[in-house]
């Protein structure tokens, strides 16, 4: 039984013209995912799913890449992308999965989920930048993310979990710096924190993949991982 995170599938069985095939370092990664997730995973294992998850518009549309999903070992936790354009409600989510028979999979939103004595936490994150350099829009979801992320902690400190932070944002990036996301993981001490989003060799030499003021940092990125689901626990 162990516990393993992956981000950015971009699924495409339910529109095949979104493939991410034609991008370098994505060929047949549809293919290599179900052989790598094959190789690694066994059905009492966990995968956390970092977001970017399929390119449906919707949960119907989004359908084949459920399945394809819920027929691979182990249970998954799924958190939202930014390209998650199917995501709504928790409960929706639920009931949908519920009525589809998608039992492997459940959903990482103002909660979480135990794995041994740890709380797998997490939210989606947002956009960093520098102060006054993002819009009043941008400022109103970040916000809403910082509170998420904060009530998904809390939810695991009140049973006496260690929280393992998972998110698709980076919270740092170059020489960005999402310091709203920041100070909630320092104020509660996390020791580990684990990204997505970001694609491309070149964009990944720009991440912190190491401990950078004592918290762990670990890009999860598909195309960063080859594919291969990273282990956790």
């Amino acid at each position: 039984m162990s516990l393993y995170v992956i981000g950015d599938l971009h699924l495409s069985f339910c529109d095949p013209a979104k493939t991410m095939s034609i991008f370098a370092g994505w060929e047949n990664y549809q293919e290599r995912i179900e052989k790598h997730w094959l190789e690694n995973i066994k059905e009492d294992d966990t995968v956390v799913l970092a977001g970017d998850i399929s390119w449906g518009m919707s949960l119907q549309q989004a359908v084949p890449d459920f399945s394809f999903i819920n027929s691979l070992p182990g249970e998954k936790i799924i958190l939202k992308g930014n390209h998650d354009y199917w995501w709504t409600t928790r409960k929706k989510m639920e009931d949908f999965f519920a009525a589809e028979g998608f039992g492997t999979l459940k959903i990482l939103h103002n909660n979480h989920y135990r794995y041994e004595n740890y709380g797998i936490c997490g939210t989606r994150g947002w956009v960093n930048g520098t102060d006054g350099s993002r819009d009043v829009q941008d400022e109103k979801v970040l916000k809403r993310e910082v509170q998420r992320l904060e009530m998904s902690i809390q939810s695991a400190l009140k049973e006496e979990l260690e929280p393992l932070v998972f998110m698709h944002y980076p919270p740092i990036f170059a020489s960005n710096f999402n310091y709203d996301i920041l100070e909630v993981l320092y104020r509660y001490n996390i020791k580990a924190c684990y990204y997505g989003h970001i694609h491309g060799r070149s964009a990944h030499e720009l991440c912190v993949t190491n401990t950078y003021d004592g918290i762990d940092f670990h890009l999860i990125a598909g195309d960063y991982l080859q594919f291969v689901p990273e282990k956790v626990l």
